[in-house]
């Protein structure tokens, strides 16, 4: 006699392996981390120019709460989405990870394995140029021609 199980029966190798949390975020974990991404590095741009005392003491005041709000929003969407905070990294491989792990990173000093925004970090405050042309086509037709001039940097030009 053969048996036939049932959906609520399936063994556990047979389940899905995303968590029902995961299912239901969809690209919120993603766009989660883009801004997590984007509020390190202003705080670590925050930091580098409290340091260099060219932030005045509301300045500083005003960027410490508006970071800190932003980190609460960020929070309370983890908690919508039933995220856990601690997820909202990428890692790339041999490349590393996209954020730092907790208190392993402080702007101005170098780690023994940086992250993506340490390097983006490192860029913004010594800045970069990024120029170039792209040409796209279809049957050695060029349709499009881009042109790219890019100026990166913290530092007022």
């Amino acid at each position: 006699m053969a048996m036939v199980s049932t959906p609520s029966e399936k063994s556990p190798d047979l389940l899905p392996t995303t968590s029902k949390a995961n299912s239901k975020a969809g690209l919120a974990p993603l766009l989660l981390t883009v801004v997590e991404l984007v509020r390190q590095l202003m705080e670590a741009q925050v930091i580098r120019r409290m340091e260099q005392n060219s932030l005045s003491e509301s300045d500083l005041e005003r960027a410490g709460e508006s970071l800190q709000k932003l980190e609460e929003q960020v929070l309370n969407l983890c908690e919508i989405f039933e995220i856990e905070p601690a997820d909202l990294n990428i890692h790339l491989g041999d490349v590393g990870s996209l954020l730092p792990s907790p208190g392993s990173y402080y702007p101005g000093e170098i780690g023994n394995q940086p992250s993506i925004l340490e390097l983006l970090d490192r860029l913004l405050n010594t800045g970069i140029v990024v120029d170039g042309e792209i040409d796209l086509g279809i049957a050695d037709i060029n349709l499009i021609h881009a042109k790219l001039r890019l100026v990166l940097t913290s530092k007022p030009l």
